[in-house]
């Protein structure tokens, strides 16, 4: 990592995730009366995300984000990062800040004290694993250009931003800025599209930030496809080669596509012997490629390791790891 104080620094939804077990008939009926999606991710208002609460069944509630549980599988893996969020200051976000500096995670954004509360994000787990996400961003929406730590960026090798994010021209102000600041100090720039729908609703405004400030592009099929307006993956797979220096494509149980100067590489995904929840899945790749990837390891040992990470998630409960993801490196090899 050269001189350079951290591997890591994202910016992000900081969120508390809120996880319970359904049913697809359950998923259904509140399609018919929400709009509900299944695997995808739905915005909704303070009120609704009260109402889904009381509907849900037995939860667990744990600090959240896409890329705050990505940095948390960073540190995870030994890595030293940073992060800026927006919490407001209330119980939860009491419970946010405790989880990230309890990691080590360098995390110092100011509270919103006046506005709406801490974001939370209602995670619904169907018998295939898959989540269905209800957002309340609350706060988190609230970052803006102010909430950018210059310092902060100029010390990371890396800086990651949060596809979520982009709802808000505030936020998509603040990610230009950030990139900016981390080009400036000669390092580089990552983005995660985070969520097909969030593409459909802001494509020309991600594609310009592609083009013109991203170094490290994280995607999954479908967000891959939305962002270049292709029906068949391998057509979308062709429009991002030259977008950017690098391109990590997330394939689910077809493991990941790994695109770089005009090469390829293909990862293939670890089995687990049971998917008990898919939340975290793509989160916990970047952290493994991210790790490996400010460690100088080849890109196809980034890709092993963020397949790992993946792996261990989605063995579980919950969008971050249980176990110390460090132990995990040497399988990589």
């Amino acid at each position: 990592m050269s001189d350079l104080k951290y591997h890591v620094a994202a910016v992000g939804n900081a969120l508390v995730d809120v996880l319970a077990h359904t049913d697809d008939a359950f998923l259904e009926q509140q399609k018919a009366a929400h709009g509900m999606e299944k695997g995808a991710m739905t915005l909704i208002g303070q009120d609704r995300a009260v109402e889904l609460y009381d509907l849900m069944g037995p939860a667990v509630e744990s600090s959240g984000g896409s890329a705050a549980n990505t940095i948390a599988g960073l540190a995870s893996f030994g890595g030293k990062a940073g992060y800026i969020g927006k919490v407001a200051d209330d119980q939860l976000g009491d419970i946010f800040e405790h989880d990230l500096r309890a990691l080590g995670v360098d995390y110092r954004t100011s509270r919103l004290t006046n506005g709406p509360k801490t974001g939370r994000c209602m995670i619904l787990v169907s018998p295939d694993a898959q989540r269905t996400m209800n957002t309340f961003l609350g706060a988190s929406s609230e970052l803006d250009p102010s909430d950018i730590d210059a310092d902060l960026i100029a010390a990371s090798e890396v800086t990651y931003l949060e596809g979520y994010l982009f709802d808000k021209d505030a936020a998509k102000n603040a990610f230009v800025i950030a990139a900016k600041e981390a080009h400036l100090a000669g390092n580089r720039v990552a983005l995660t599209l985070s969520d097909s729908f969030c593409v459909d609703r802001h494509r020309h405004d991600f594609l310009d930030l592609v083009n013109g400030h991203v170094d490290l592009l994280f995607a999954n099929e479908d967000e891959i496809k939305a962002l270049f307006l292709q029906n068949e993956f391998i057509d979308a797979i062709e429009a991002v080669r030259n977008a950017c220096e690098i391109a990590v494509v997330t394939r689910g149980e077809q493991g990941a596509l790994i695109l770089s100067g005009g090469h390829q590489y293909e990862v293939e995904a670890k089995l687990v012997r049971e998917v008990v929840d898919t939340t975290g899945a793509g989160d916990q790749f970047a952290a493994g490629f991210l790790y490996g990837f400010t460690q100088g390891f080849d890109l196809e040992k980034c890709g092993r390791l963020g397949a790992l990470a993946a792996a261990e998630v989605i063995s579980h409960m919950g969008p971050r790891p249980e176990m110390r993801l460090a132990d995990l490196t040497n399988e990589a090899a």
